[in-house]
């Protein structure tokens, strides 16, 4: 894992996602069935278990979710966020009112389940890279509101973050090069007016322009779906005169050729947007 982000995101980040999902779920009323079936003063002891294996993320948004329902519940990790499990593998233990820990249950399951689930999509890239100077990032391809976990996910698994919102760094694409006029009419204008502390990079999809990208001395080229032959082309016309990210056709199955080219990051949107929920629950 990337040992410069193992901590999880701030808690005052993380606690306001968590209490609007319990918001969501518990509405007007709260939770009807629990507050009927069970009595007020039962205790529960449960396990939060990974019944597939994977790599875990999200475990503090668990947490959050069992403490904002009954703040001296006692929540014990079993397990690290960016650990690789078996199945079978027990996360947590949690003890306290069984109304809270069933209150809570489903809002845990789910912000773990589908953090876990990134994180597993993003381990599968990493490893499949394996051995080759090419990182994987993720993209902004996230969940709306869930950003923030999403990214943190992509680092449990191995990955790395390109840019978090529209506001940290410059990435001129297509639609900005139609636009502006073309590659260095839109550089210009960015230079001009951007802070010396912000990095620019350029999406191309050809060697052409390629070559124009290179010659304005741009920080960081995003090379667009483009093929592994061109891609070789692309490190060789670069020559470490910048950064080089492959994007586009990034499937499990491709992107150990994509590596192989030679190029410093491969950015994936499938591994926030279409990765599978990793199966978790919650026994008594």
């Amino acid at each position: 894992m990337n040992q410069l982000f193992t901590d999880p995101p701030h808690a005052l980040l993380i606690e306001p996602i968590v209490r609007r999902a319990l918001q969501e779920d518990l509405g007007r009323a709260g939770d009807i069935t629990s507050n009927l079936t069970v009595a007020a003063d039962a205790k529960a002891a449960a396990r939060l278990i990974a019944r597939k294996a994977g790599a875990i993320a999200g475990l503090i948004t668990a947490e959050c979710a069992f403490r904002l329902i009954e703040p001296g519940l006692s929540f014990h990790y079993e397990a690290a966020d960016g650990a690789t499990v078996p199945a079978g593998k027990v996360l947590a233990r949690i003890e306290g009112g069984a109304r809270a820990v069933l209150t809570a249950e489903r809002v845990a399951l789910n912000f773990v389940g589908h953090l876990s689930g990134i994180a597993t999509a993003t381990r599968a890239l990493v490893d499949a890279v394996s051995g080759t100077k090419t990182k994987i990032v993720c993209t902004r391809k996230t969940t709306p509101g869930l950003r923030v976990l999403e990214k943190y996910a992509v680092r449990c698994g191995g990955g790395f973050n390109h840019r978090f919102g529209l506001d940290d760094a410059v990435l001129i694409k297509d639609n900005h090069i139609i636009a502006a006029g073309g590659i260095r009419a839109a550089v210009e204008r960015v230079r001009a007016g951007v802070a010396h502390m912000t990095k620019i990079e350029v999406e191309v999809d050809t060697l052409d322009q390629l070559e124009e990208a290179l010659a304005l001395g741009i920080d960081t080229i995003l090379l667009d779906n483009m093929t592994p032959e061109s891609l070789k082309k692309a490190v060789a016309l670069a020559r470490g005169r910048a950064t080089l990210e492959a994007s586009g056709n990034v499937t499990h199955s491709a992107v150990r050729a994509i590596a192989e080219t030679g190029v410093d990051y491969i950015s994936s949107g499938a591994i926030t947007h279409s990765a599978p929920n990793l199966d978790v629950g919650l026994d008594f």
